[in-house]
């Protein structure tokens, strides 16, 4: 149930890590800095106190002369149980690399000013998120904002001399508003939909707002959307990238979904709006456009603007089309028609006839070019993900990470696709691991279609022994099993501890085109089930894997496939480990908040009798299948998970001690969707471990 964006993925790792906890306010007595953890690397495996000693890189932005890059890296503390980000420079060909902030508050949307001669970013050493300006070396920080409301994001105008910003307006509190006379109440009166998100209540909403600059602080700022109860970038995931000026800096675009209550929570219908500045008028740039409309970027020449599209509303992972607006006709083209992937991540070239983009092909995450006569070029290649990119002056850095590999920021060369490392942060832990092999194979499914599987293979692996192996169930759904490094469904250290995992790209998944991606959508406990045991059953056949001791994991729509297979798995495997799955469908059709997301893929209310694709969903649901549940299960989850709500997890661990299966339950009562503390994340690993290998190892 993680939404299919890569905004998701280019979120920076701090922001993320926040989601799920309150901001700590500063003390009198400042807190350690937080910096490289040194650790015990032994026998050269990857352990959850390496994995926590690594620096996680996000946000590589090429100076405008593109001779120096500018990133942010996030270190993590497991005993003072928490990540701090910092900003570094480095030139382009890799030398000269330096941090240039150690504060212990995080930096954060750090981009280049004035021509390359300073940095502007966010801080919130003051006590709020505010604008901040420094040299590049580090030198000369000033605060020069003091917005009451703090700033989330920010972007200047082309002559520097306005700040379009960020910030979050209060939405009515009913309590209050009915009941003056009991301050002190913490009820929330709920009169319609849409009152939470993944990972708050809906208490604020983020605006839009436009300050006039002179260099040294911001004047009084307005709001673009004054009144307007909508979100501008729209919540949980989208950010500043949502919103964009005019290369003349006399109009701003912004993305809003113009809806409320349950006509929000039942539609994808965004659009991008574009606001003058000496009118203050607002048009709809994309009307009669009825699913996701994002990402607006304008040419430079602002003759034209590009934006991500989604054609069918209600349905958030629909194809991720590029289309273009000539602003002075009006016409509107699908750049994308003949290329059956997402786009994400554009960026116009200097010649205003072509852009950048980054896509999934194959599970495999690349940088690409289009013109606007729809020819594509990829650019660059290798089983790698590329998962952000900027370009200047001709020159291009981007952030690759892998299965083996964790981010770091790479010089990309335009012309052949060749690229080289210049962050290196990582490096003194990589050079003392020993990884294992990440291997592609194409299976072939029960209805006679390839599926790419990803094997990643023990450390040192010996195929004259016997490993036990780990089926991995994706989330998502719709979400690819790409060259993903991850910080907790990490493959590289289930491998560490003696696993042969094994990862396929199910039915349901982007980057293999339109049909494999939309065939699970009213079809969960369907071929994509029959494609997990196709390729469990594939790799238990081979000498090397104990066919005897398999086992399965997954979060989010990958809990609720462990849930699934439990029931029907006829004895595969002896462990399962489900975070944050989806036990009863009728119960989440009614407690989730993106009702778009429950309609489009659940086909429906499991109330409409008449409607057969809900009715084979809902008759699908793993806590119908409990009675044939033989198998041990490891349950996670967290209470301040709003999208899947920790009762799900509560009640499947229920029901397998009910039924005497062994069971146990990891709950986090201060954890989300995801796991955000570093001590959490430590003991989701080691509890993760000790499960698998009490079922897998010590019980043959």
């Amino acid at each position: 149930m993680i939404r299919n964006s890569i905004g998701t993925i280019l979120m920076s790792t701090s922001v993320l890590l926040g989601a799920c906890s309150t901001t700590e306010k500063r003390t009198e007595e400042a807190a350690p800095l937080i910096g490289r953890a040194e650790v015990n690397i032994t026998d050269g495996l990857l352990t959850p106190e390496v994995l926590y000693s690594m620096g996680r890189i996000s946000d590589a932005r090429l100076s405008p002369d593109g001779k120096r890059v500018l990133y942010g890296v996030t270190f993590f503390s497991i005993e003072q149980n928490k990540g701090n980000r910092e900003l570094f420079v480095v030139n382009l060909d890799g030398s000269d690399r330096r941090q240039i902030t150690q504060t212990p508050e995080s930096e954060q949307n750090a981009v280049w000013i004035n021509g390359g001669k300073e940095i502007a970013f966010l801080s919130s050493e003051s006590g709020s998120s505010q604008l901040w300006i420094m040299k590049p070396d580090g030198s000369d920080r000033r605060r020069v904002s003091e917005y009451a409301g703090g700033i989330n994001g920010f972007r200047f105008s082309p002559d520097e001399k306005q700040l379009l910003f960020i910030s979050e307006i209060p939405v009515e509190n009913q309590t209050k508003k009915r009941y003056p006379d009991l301050p002190k109440a913490t009820g929330r009166i709920i009169d319609d939909l849409m009152y939470k998100h993944w990972n708050e209540w809906v208490e604020t909403i983020p605006h839009p707002f436009l300050a006039p600059f002179d260099g040294k602080k911001l004047g009084e700022a307005t709001d673009l959307m004054e009144g307007e109860p909508y979100e501008s970038p729209m919540k949980p995931f989208s950010g500043i990238e949502d919103l964009a000026w005019s290369p003349d800096g006399k109009a701003i675009a912004y993305v809003s979904r113009k809806k409320t209550g349950l006509e929000y929570a039942v539609s994808t219908n965004s659009d991008i709006y574009l606001y003058n500045i000496a009118t203050k008028a607002t048009t709809n740039l994309t009307e009669g456009m009825m699913g996701y409309d994002t990402y607006p970027a304008f040419s430079p020449d602002g003759s034209k603007l590009a934006w991500i599209s989604q054609e069918r509303d209600g349905y958030e992972a629909d194809k991720k089309r590029l289309f273009i607006l000539d602003i002075a006709s009006g016409e509107k083209q699908d750049l994308s028609t003949e290329f059956d992937y997402n786009v994400d991540a554009i960026k116009w070239k200097a010649d205003n006839q072509s852009l950048y983009f980054i896509a999934c092909k194959e599970a495999l995450t690349h940088i690409w070019e289009i013109d606007l006569k729809k020819q594509i070029r990829r650019i660059t290649s290798g089983q790698y993900d590329f998962v952000d990119m900027d370009a200047a002056a001709g020159q291009m850095v981007a952030i690759r990470q892998s299965m083996q590999e964790p981010s770091e920021v790479f010089r990309v060369n335009l012309q052949n696709g060749e690229v080289a490392e210049i962050s290196f942060e990582n490096k003194a832990i990589e050079e003392r691991l020993t990884k294992g092999k990440v291997e592609p194979r194409w299976i072939k499914t029960t209805d006679g279609k390839q599926m790419l599987t990803w094997i990643v293979y023990p450390p040192n692996f010996d195929p004259s022994k016997k490993y036990p192996a780990l089926l991995y169930c994706q989330g998502g759904p719709q979400s690819t099993v790409s060259q993903f490094w991850s910080y907790r469904w990490n493959l590289q250290i289930m491998a560490a501890n003696g696993y042969i995992i094994v990862a396929p790209n199910r039915r349901g998944l982007p980057g293999f085109g339109k049909e494999w991606l939309e065939q699970i959508s009213g079809d969960y406990g369907g071929q994509n089930m029959k494609d997990y045991f196709s390729a469990i059953d594939e790799m238990a056949k081979e000498p090397y894997v104990d066919a005897a001791h398999l086992g399965a994991i997954g979060a989010s729509y990958g809990g609720f496939s462990i849930y699934w297979l439990a029931g029907h798995h006829q004895k595969r495997f002896k462990a399962f480990i489900a975070h944050a799955g989806i036990f009863n469908l009728e119960q989440q059709y009614l407690e989730t908040e993106e009702m778009w997301f429950a309609n489009w893929d659940m086909g429906g209310a499991y109330w409409d009798k008449s409607n057969a694709v809900a009715q084979r969903t809902f008759a699908n649901s793993p806590h119908l299948f409990v009675d044939k549940w033989d198998t041990p299960i490891l349950v996670t989850h967290g209470e301040l998970d709003y999208r899947i709500l920790a009762s799900q997890g509560m009640a499947a661990f229920n029901a397998a001690k009910l039924r005497g299966i062994p069971a146990e339950m990891l709950i986090y009562p201060d954890e989300c969707h995801w796991i955000a503390q570093p001590q959490n994340g430590v003991l989701f690993q080691r509890v993760f471990f000790d499960w698998l290998d009490k079922w897998l190892k010590e019980n043959k």
